[in-house]
């Protein structure tokens, strides 16, 4: 039960930060407010995840499904990310994709830069370890702005099409781009003509 309960409390905590620091930013998020939002001691905080910033960054990224994602078959690449980056259900973190939370902190360069460094490692790394061809890094990095980029398209700008759209009506288009910034050689950079 004791187990239950550590469980219980530590999601509540982090579903509250979720919620306060997309509405509000690292620096206009207090420890106190998500803690009287998830209605546990502020020092549960520091108990479960250490500090403020610890918490920020397991806040912004769920690194446990986007590392399996990432990590998982090259088939079932492009459903995956676009199920866990774009269209997962962000109606409990006040409806936004939750790296707009960094948009919104851009004055919490420590968080920034360890959560980039996180992000990077963690998945940028097992991601290029698919790419077939030069550039991995590069068009590694290519694929995951795609998705960042329509994961805050659809829930930050709320464009209309994308916003609209199903999982089903993306998942064609985007294979096709999984498929030739991963699977293929890539384009190869342009050759200039050397001037004589």
């Amino acid at each position: 039960m004791q187990k239950r309960d550590r469980a219980n409390t530590r999601a509540a905590l982090l579903n509250a930060a979720r919620i306060r620091f997309a509405q509000f930013g690292y620096d206009g998020t207090t420890v106190r407010d998500i803690a009287h939002d998830a209605h546990v001691d502020p020092a549960l905080v520091f108990r479960y995840f250490g500090s403020k910033r610890a918490l920020f960054e397991e806040a912004c990224v769920d690194h446990e499904v986007l590392g399996q994602v990432m990590s998982g078959p090259l088939s079932e690449l492009p459903a995956g990310m676009l199920e866990s980056v774009v269209f997962q259900d962000w109606s409990q973190f006040a409806g936004e994709h939750p790296l707009v939370m960094l948009l919104r902190s851009p004055s919490h360069g420590p968080a920034r830069q360890s959560l980039e460094r996180q992000v990077d490692a963690g998945h940028i790394e097992g991601l290029i370890k698919q790419v077939h061809g030069q550039d991995a890094a590069l068009r590694a990095e290519m694929l995951v702005a795609c998705l960042l980029g329509m994961g805050i398209m659809r829930t930050a700008l709320h464009s209309t099409a994308l916003t609209s759209a199903t999982l089903e009506d993306v998942l064609p288009y985007f294979s096709g781009i999984t498929k030739l910034l991963l699977e293929g050689d890539g384009v190869p950079p342009q050759q200039h003509p050397e001037q004589g």
